[in-house]
């Protein structure tokens, strides 16, 4: 069966890898190739974040999780690594949590938060990864291929939409809307751990660190599409992340960018019919398109297996 996969970021490739792996002569056309997705610039922490519903969430992230798990055992651009997150609430523990080994309350939190954990959880280094799961594509006899969203091929059995904020286009859908985020990176001086501090909803302070940079962010502002870096933007993230880790301010800055979350009420992963073909839709997974990934490619192969 021929199955095409619109969208080359990770949930788009993830899936991809699933059907080509399972026999199925797999397509991927994107607009945009996937090191310049949105997967692309993410710190790339498995932890879900703005995503519903919570029940299928925790449900694809906990599948998530044990896959990138074993991906860290062999796969360089998945690690394992531990941190704390200090929030300003006191805060039920989440139900994703339950799949954690190690995870546990921070005794005590800095001045100005109420509440914390730690625990171990994959860091995903997103150039690297994509190429992985590229490479993994095209082992599995399928292939990457650039293409206007207006001039998709319909030739296939099976269409796969997994194209983010495309999918306003490619499912007609408006309540799928940008979320922009900006980070930056600095140069590793030897920071292993990860950090999240949740100061507010808009102004997010993360500081993840990879093998050889260290990503640090962040914002969460919705319905913007401005894919400018913002000087000032990027100064108050820096220092939100230095009163944490003050050896940020010497870091060697190597680059800023911005990424627009497609954000949407709930993540829509469902088989429809249109007319003689069968459209899987798998989109709106907001800023936890790593988390969900692999729980989620599992549904879109049982979605198309049942087409």
């Amino acid at each position: 069966m021929r199955v095409i996969v619109v969208g080359a970021g990770v949930i788009g490739l993830s899936s991809a890898v699933r059907l080509a792996e399972a026999g199925y002569d797999v397509g991927v056309f994107a607009r945009d190739l996937p090191l310049e997705t949105t997967s692309a610039v993410a710190a790339a922490i498995w932890y879900p974040y703005l995503s519903a519903p919570a029940e299928r969430v925790a449900g694809w992230a906990r599948t998530t999780y044990g896959e990138l798990v074993e991906l860290a055992a062999n796969e360089p651009s998945v690690r394992l690594r531990r941190g704390q997150e200090f929030l300003t609430q006191s805060t039920p523990t989440p139900g994703w949590a339950d799949v954690l080994t190690d995870f546990e309350r921070v005794g005590a939190p800095p001045t100005g938060f109420r509440d914390g954990w730690s625990f171990t959880t994959p860091v995903v280094e997103m150039p690297l990864y994509l190429q992985y799961l590229v490479n993994r594509l095209e082992a599995a006899g399928g292939s990457l291929t650039r293409a206007a969203l207006s001039a998709l091929p319909n030739s296939a059995d099976v269409v796969v939409n997994c194209a983010g904020l495309g999918a306003r286009l490619t499912a007609g859908d408006p309540t799928v809307t940008p979320v922009r985020g900006q980070v930056l990176t600095v140069e590793q001086f030897g920071l292993t751990d990860w950090l999240l501090a949740d100061e507010s909803p808009s102004d997010l302070t993360y500081v993840v660190p990879r093998s050889n940079d260290i990503v640090i962010g962040g914002t969460s502002q919705p319905d913007s599409w401005d894919l400018a870096t913002r000087p000032d933007t990027a100064e108050a993230i820096l220092a939100r992340a230095a009163v944490h880790i003050p050896q940020l301010k010497q870091a060697k800055i190597i680059k800023h960018r911005v990424g627009l979350r497609p954000a949407r009420p709930a993540v829509r992963c469902e088989s429809v019919r249109v007319g003689e073909q069968t459209v899987v839709h798998c989109y709106g997974h907001g800023g936890s398109g790593v988390t969900l990934s692999w729980g989620c490619a599992d549904e879109v192969l049982a979605l198309v297996k049942n087409a």
